[in-house]
């Protein structure tokens, strides 16, 4: 079963997005792995809250501009 875990800052992707990568991903593998590798794939996308993580030493925080806009 091929399996990806992605992980991105909380509210940083809408769900249309979210929707998105797990189709695009899913496409991607079949095409490594055949098209009965479909029903068995799995992408799991991780929200990270605020503070959960961090890059060159300083704790990361996504600035209210760069957060998705809610789906409507």
């Amino acid at each position: 079963m091929p399996f990806v875990n992605i992980k991105t800052p909380e509210g940083a992707l809408t769900r249309a997005q979210k929707e998105e990568i797990v189709h695009r991903t899913t496409d991607l593998l079949v095409g490594y792995f055949s098209e009965t590798s479909r029903p068995h794939t799995m992408v799991l996308i991780e929200e990270v809250k605020d503070g959960g993580y961090g890059r060159a030493d300083e704790i990361c925080a996504v600035p209210d501009e760069y957060r998705a806009k809610p789906d409507t």
